[in-house]
């Protein structure tokens, strides 16, 4: 990490290292839409990109910058840019590198919205998807070899934590010249790193862990500078700006990162290890469980294996709206990452977009419950769900 040897001084201070605006230790939030120049040439030339500066903040802005320059810092990539929403970090950087005519390959195991994207918008546009069973390395390595123009990977996966061996993926990617975009967003730069694995670019939904507090939403994506470039190109005409408000609470969010995560890490950990035990759950998805399909490809590229996890119980969906009506320390609402427990079905959660038949395709059982862990007293969580489950 450029000038930060751990990711939580990072976290604090990347991209934030000196003084602001009278002496200011906190960024300063510049609603301004416009900016102005008394020299036109100091004008043309920033207008230009041949010096620093803002012209439009649909562009730039002066509280955005320091919240792109914090992940490109943090994830160890050339450039970074930055989204109003996840959604907006995901699509903008597929729609800017396909085109009709170009091939992409994903795992069927991506978040519901990135799924609708695949399965509809880019074929509409003739883009050919090739969407390939998540957890068949080989397959996927053979899709690949037929050419594409990218690869797209989510590790772990949501909902239902898969992991996929992005160093593996990466290296026959760039050997058939494909362009590897990760989503991160489980995991953070806290607990992995795609871009020292292979990948070219990454995104993220700064909704979730990076602001970490369900009050703002934000995508980023960081990477190759020549990628970036593109995708910011594509962003700044299509116009999907991240609010300088919403940058300055992501940036404030990120500076409780490592803790938070520590955390989120230490309650998932606990709360699916007694799940795991629990006889009326059928089963258990989490990478840091030694039960889990894929978990020495996690301990090798992982730090930490995240606070999201996902559990099926016995006796179909009649029993998971028991157990969500009796949970007491959990929200029962869409999203993730929150210090607050958050949890509820893929099919009112993160796979809604989708039709039941879609879900089934793409391997997530109607009886299954997404849980991200909060940073709440970890016994309080096992003992909550105890007492839900006494309940079915």
């Amino acid at each position: 990490m450029s000038g930060f040897k751990n990711a939580g001084t990072g976290a604090v201070w990347a991209g934030e290292e000196h003084l602001f605006a009278e002496g200011a230790i906190c960024l300063p939030v510049y609603n301004s839409v416009t900016f102005g120049y008394d020299d036109m040439d100091e004008w043309h030339q920033v207008g230009m990109g041949k010096k620093k500066g803002h012209i439009y903040s649909r562009n730039t802005n002066p509280t955005v910058r320091p919240l792109e320059e914090k992940i490109r810092i943090m994830d160890g990539g050339e450039e970074a840019t930055s989204f109003s929403t996840g959604m907006a970090a995901i699509s903008n950087t597929l729609f800017a590198l396909l085109a009709p005519g170009d091939r992409v390959v994903a795992i069927k195991d991506t978040y519901g919205g990135s799924n609708k994207i695949f399965i509809k918008f880019l074929p509409d546009l003739k883009v050919d998807v090739c969407m390939v069973d998540t957890s068949d390395f080989e397959a996927i390595e053979r899709e690949v070899k037929k050419g594409c123009k990218v690869l797209y990977l989510e590790t772990p996966t949501n909902p239902t934590l898969k992991i996929v061996d992005i160093e593996r993926l990466a290296k026959v990617a760039h050997e058939n010249g494909a362009i590897v975009v990760v989503d991160n967003t489980f995991a953070t730069p806290i607990n992995q790193r795609p871009i020292s694995l292979g990948a070219d670019i990454v995104v993220y939904s700064a909704t979730k862990y990076l602001n970490g507090h369900s009050d703002v939403m934000g995508g980023l994506a960081v990477g190759k500078k020549e990628l970036i470039d593109q995708i910011f190109h594509y962003r700044e005409i299509t116009g999907a700006t991240l609010h300088p408000q919403s940058a300055y609470m992501i940036l404030r969010g990120m500076k409780t990162l490592e803790l938070r995560i520590a955390r989120h890490n230490e309650n998932a950990m606990k709360v699916a290890t007694f799940l795991s035990q629990h006889p009326k759950v059928d089963q258990v998805y989490y990478p840091g469980l030694e039960t889990h399909l894929n978990h020495a490809i996690a301990k090798k590229q992982m730090s930490g294996f995240g606070g999201m996890l996902s559990f099926s119980l016995k006796g179909g969906f009649e029993n998971v709206v028991t157990l969500l009506e009796n949970l007491k320390y959990a929200h029962k609402a869409a999203s993730l990452g929150s210090v607050g427990t958050l949890v509820g079905p893929p099919r009112t959660t993160s796979h809604v977009e989708l039709t039941e038949q879609e879900r089934a395709n793409a391997g997530i059982p109607e009886s299954l419950i997404r849980y991200s862990a909060g940073i709440e007293n970890g016994d309080d969580l096992v003992a909550d769900l105890e007492q839900a489950l006494a309940k079915i």
